[in-house]
């Protein structure tokens, strides 16, 4: 099942005094992108969450917020005196107009005013931490599950959409090489010159073979056939799906180039305008 890398999961927990609130946020991101925001209660267990989220998550620009609300227990915090002083301090040197209280309001918002004595993590609050986590992050890969459903839709469409500009392109093979011939022709009377007619007949051959496009056309179809076999069965198809892509994208650049035709060359830019639209959502893809 093809998985999107944009989720959204939130969980809480409450327990004695305290209310635990895990959110996770995820974009997409070559690799695995992890910014926290932890309560300071928990920041020396950081290591451990960020390892699990890694193992859920796998790739992905994530944003973690650990955050805990005291539920009417004591407040621990405490006003760091020295520090508010020498803000205090500071801002009178600068010169900055206003009195002491001024001076004050300013200090207690500045960082390591205020200091917070936690108790110790037991067991069974950090089980309950894990689960928390566990749920906010089950949330997430439902999240990109639904994501990638509908992303698995468009993705087929665009592809759908380039199988059937391929098949446009064929009505007008056998008018492309009469064209061609015509033209080069036309040039040759217009010179008013002799030439050998069978000469000119095999070098015609020869300049029509290096139009050819079967062998791209044969390619391209291959690709899109792949791309159909990827999006069905790989979870984590995103990196393949690109690559799948830049030969898709080779393929059609080659029809453009050979094309000699202005209905062709019409089609080319529609499949183009897909495989971009391809592109786009498969950055997306898990």
């Amino acid at each position: 099942m093809l998985q999107s890398m944009t989720g959204y999961g939130k969980s809480e927990i409450n327990m004695e005094n305290l209310k635990i609130s895990i959110e996770i946020k995820t974009l997409n991101s070559k690799s695995l992108d992890l910014f926290t925001r932890i309560s300071p209660r928990y920041k020396n267990r950081e290591l451990e969450l960020r390892k699990i989220i890694g193992d859920k998550i796998q790739r992905g620009k994530v944003d973690l917020s650990v955050a805990i609300e005291n539920m009417g227990a004591e407040n621990n915090s405490r006003i760091n005196l020295n520090t508010v002083k020498n803000y205090i301090s500071n801002l009178e040197e600068l010169h900055i107009e206003g009195s002491r209280l001024d001076f004050l309001k300013m200090a207690v918002r500045m960082p390591e005013v205020f200091t917070c004595q936690e108790a110790d993590v037991n067991d069974e609050e950090w089980r309950q931490v894990l689960q928390c986590l566990a749920s906010s992050l089950d949330k997430v890969n439902e999240f990109r599950t639904e994501e990638g459903k509908s992303l698995e839709i468009v993705l087929k469409q665009y592809t759908i959409n380039i199988l059937n500009s391929l098949s446009e392109i064929e009505k007008f093979e056998e008018e492309r090489i009469s064209s061609v011939r015509q033209k080069l022709e036309k040039q040759l009377s217009e010179l008013q010159i002799q030439f050998d007619e069978q000469r000119f007949h095999q070098e015609l051959i020869y300049y029509i073979e290096k139009l050819d496009i079967n062998e791209e056309k044969v390619r391209l179809k291959q690709h899109c056939k792949y791309f159909f076999q990827v999006l069905e069965n790989d979870e984590c198809a995103g990196k393949k799906l690109g690559f799948i892509a830049q030969e898709m994208g080779r393929e059609i650049n080659t029809i453009g180039s050979k094309a000699n035709h202005s209905e062709i060359q019409k089609f080319v830019v529609l499949m183009k305008d897909e495989l971009e639209k391809i592109k786009e959502q498969t950055n997306n893809v898990l």
